[in-house]
């Protein structure tokens, strides 16, 4: 049970927080027209990209870090609670159908666990060794990557996070909507994006959520392009398992070669439906075997694997 001393402590840290800001001049906006409320706050959203913008130096460092440790084999671990724990859970799950990533590649941790996705469970933000506990269970070692988030840059969860990875080796980074926060302070790599009072005081699954979703796109695919995921911003390593993807494939050979129809046919069938496979047949005269080959030797890099395929000519 909380003690009235941590109530006002807790108070007077909500009074400091720029995300916690209660806007006067928006006090009647439940009074206004619809319309005039949305384009208030769509005016709002904005002043968000710039505010990460101002970032893009410590975001850079950061995935160059987190890019290095999973090309030897290390992993992405997102934790958060509440909104921030469902973006990195959501931008977790996206990886495997658009990069083809296996599933224990990028993860995300929610205080509170999956139920807390649908269902409320803020109690368990405030718990720091949960969230050692949930990191001990994927037996957490060096090459991987926790990256906290949490608007506030205080909630223990994410920060009890970052201190666990770092105490085991892991490369940490502190996503936070706050200067000056506990969690940028416990990161290798800190990362506070500012982006003001919300509309509806307090409530940052708006401006600090968009914030923490740019900022979490670019972390995942920006490695992933580090990776070889891609070939220039085609997503080459998409995998067709209906029948829109296997449209999609077909496209991507088609815009990386140029090759006709009956040709990105036979190259996608001589290399069991593999888009980079295909494209390296056609773009490097090999057989589907030989781009196999390359492509291990490149470590998944079409451009490393397609110079080689030339340089063999």
């Amino acid at each position: 049970m909380t003690s009235t001393a941590d109530s006002a402590r807790l108070r007077a840290e909500l009074d400091s927080l720029t995300t916690e800001a209660f806007r006067s001049e928006l006090a009647d906006i439940d009074r206004l027209p619809t319309l005039d409320i949305a384009k208030i706050m769509n005016g709002e959203d904005v002043t968000v990209p710039a505010a990460v913008a101002e970032q893009l130096p410590r975001i850079a460092a950061a995935i160059d870090a987190v890019a290095a440790r999973m090309a030897q084999g290390g992993r992405l671990i997102y934790a958060g609670a509440g909104t921030a724990g469902r973006l990195g859970v959501l931008d977790a799950s996206e990886c495997p159908p658009t990069f083809n990533t296996a599933p224990t590649q990028v993860l995300g941790l929610i205080a509170g666990g999956p139920a807390a996705l649908v269902t409320s469970s803020e109690g368990a933000e405030d718990d720091a060794e949960l969230a050692a506990t949930d990191l001990d269970s994927l037996a957490l070692d060096r090459l991987d990557t926790v990256v906290g988030v949490s608007a506030s840059g205080r909630t223990p969860y994410a920060v009890g996070a970052v201190g666990y990875a770092r105490s085991c080796g892991a490369l940490t980074v502190g996503l936070a909507c706050n200067t000056g926060s506990p969690l940028a302070d416990a990161a290798d790599h800190p990362i506070e994006v500012v982006v003001g009072p919300e509309l509806v005081t307090g409530s940052t699954r708006l401006k600090a959520g968009t914030a923490q979703k740019l900022v979490l796109n670019m972390i995942s695919t920006i490695t992933m392009i580090r990776l070889g995921k891609t070939y220039g911003n085609l997503m080459v390593d998409v995998r067709a398992s209906n029948e829109k993807l296997r449209a999609r494939s077909r496209r991507i050979v088609s815009l990386a070669t140029g090759a006709t129809e009956a040709e990105i046919e036979a190259a996608l069938t001589a290399t069991d439906g593999e888009v980079k496979n295909a494209i390296l047949t056609l773009l490097g005269g090999v057989d589907g075997p030989a781009a196999a080959r390359l492509l291990r030797e490149a470590d998944g890099h079409l451009r490393t694997a397609l110079h080689a395929a030339r340089g063999t000519e």
